[in-house]
């Protein structure tokens, strides 16, 4: 062991000095660093300053480091944002004018918030808000009676004043059931599934849709074509096979967006747990006919195997088999609402966990669910009460640590960015990196354990260490 470790110190030496002497000096560069913390650090600006970068020495074995290759790029980030849900709105419009106005610049401010640049919203009605709902009348399969002014009470003017004040985002439209008359169960809870014969009037109701919300100049960038199609909920649901979901994307749903004019528009299949994700993108992918319309496959946190690690590695083969189809996280939460855990450090480090290993897998997006909820978890019309990163409490803001988390990532990560080789060599400990367009280096690192970490990120030819707080998410921004 002795004899080990004295190899791996020489090792380490000779390459130092091999670097000396080819001339490789300390080089000056601009390092942000912006930490949260379980010890009450919140996207603290740790670091800003013109920091001489060390020339990196070969680490030994024993070293805890974080490794950054800028010549091996992967994909490109389409951006990172929430939902904006009916129970979103409707909490956001029984606050004060200033306190809406501290809300819109937390989540989309770039410089004094943490620059959300993705959002999600609902077609028809789903759990989280006050009732359920539709737009057209029984039975109608004209759409003549098509009429949404139920969302312009106050989800739709809430994106819109988001898009006229932080400027349009892309803005992907996802449903959790048709209306009652075109389901097998003709209920909006409990499954159920799509009757054959109103296929053709459900692919119509999407393009209505996105119709009528960009004649209210709310562009719409994509849709899903079924939140959660395993899950027969007590909530808003429907079911779809792999099978049934292919052939209404290849007969109906896709040959409609086209024909509409709406080739454009990204088409997101499952939109469900990672547990079936690479099955259901094989089912549909492979058959061309039904590929050819569709943009990329969503999914979600919820792993339905209790306890289970998030599955990464069906993020990963579903790139690797279709990488010319994007992956999006659609929608994570923590779920079974408890106000005594409001103030968790764990609510951000799920978050930070998981974005950056979807990340690592190939995911471009990522979508967190409600942006705003109240104290309560809601509201919500069947009590399923869940965390939001930003809670409304009496007539203020509560913002939890996955606000901070979330943070760490889209403040700094950019749309456009590319995604660069990064790995960190413990367990427990994480890392991603992205290189924006105006060329700064993003690299966000989490330490998990319950102890400081001495590291280093070592940028190939260069160095900086240091010590990072237990539990613990930090990002360096290197320009």
């Amino acid at each position: 062991m002795k004899k080990f470790l004295f190899f791996t110190l020489a090792i380490a030496i000779f390459a130092c000095i091999g670097k000396a002497k080819a001339g490789v000096v300390d080089e000056e560069q601009k390092v942000s660093l912006y930490i949260s913390s379980k010890d009450s650090l919140k996207l603290a600006q740790v670091w800003h300053d013109t920091l001489a970068l060390k020339p990196s020495c070969q680490p030994a074995e024993t070293e805890c480091f974080v490794y950054v290759d800028t010549l091996h790029k992967f994909q490109k980030l389409v951006g990172i944002g929430g939902a904006i849900t009916d129970a979103t709105a409707e909490t956001f419009a029984k606050l004060p004018d200033s306190v809406q106005q501290k809300f819109i610049d937390a989540y989309y401010d770039a410089q004094n918030g943490i620059g959300y640049s993705l959002m999600r919203t609902t077609m028809n009605s789903c759990d989280f808000g006050t009732e359920n709902y539709d737009y057209v009348a029984e039975n109608d399969t004209t759409l003549l009676s098509f009429d949404i002014s139920h969302d312009d009470k106050f989800r739709l003017p809430l994106i819109k004043r988001i898009f006229v004040e932080k400027g349009v985002m892309p803005l992907y439209v996802s449903t959790w059931t048709p209306p009652i008359w075109m389901k097998d169960n003709r209920e909006y809870f409990h499954g159920g599934k799509l009757l054959p014969t109103c296929a053709q009037a459900w692919a119509n109701y999407f393009v209505k849709y996105i119709q009528e919300l960009e004649k209210r100049d709310i562009p719409v960038w994509g849709l899903s074509v079924q939140n959660e199609p395993m899950a027969v909920q007590k909530w808003e649901s429907c079911i779809y096979t792999a099978e049934e979901e292919r052939d209404f994307v290849k007969n109906n749903l896709g040959p409609t967006l086209w024909k509409n004019g709406m080739k454009d528009k990204k088409l997101i299949v499952w939109d469900h747990n990672r547990d079936l994700l690479f099955h259901r993108a094989s089912t549909i992918l492979n058959d061309y006919k039904a590929a050819k319309y569709v943009w990329g496959v969503g999914y979600h946190w919820y792993e339905t195997w209790t306890g289970a690690p998030m599955n990464f590695e069906a993020v990963r083969l579903t790139k690797q088999a279709f990488p010319d189809k994007e992956l999006i996280f659609t929608e994570g939460c923590a779920e079974a609402f408890d106000s005594t855990k409001l103030a968790d450090f764990s609510l951000g480090e799920k978050y930070a966990y998981s974005m950056i290993n979807d990340f690592n897998a190939g995911a471009s997006a990522w979508t967190d669910w409600n942006l705003l909820l109240d104290e309560k978890g809601g509201p919500n019309h069947v009590s399923n009460f869940c965390f939001a990163p930003v809670h409304a409490i009496a007539d203020s803001l509560y913002f939890t640590s996955a606000y901070y988390a979330i943070g760490q990532f889209s403040k700094f990560i950019r749309p456009g960015a590319e995604r660069v080789a990064c790995y960190a060599s413990r367990a427990n400990f994480y890392a991603t990196a992205f290189k924006n367009a105006d060329n700064s280096l993003v690299i966000v690192v989490q330490n998990s354990k319950d102890e400081p970490m001495e590291m280093k990120v070592i940028l190939q030819q260069k160095e900086l260490k240091f010590s990072m707080p237990q539990r613990s998410i930090a990002t360096f921004v290197v320009k």
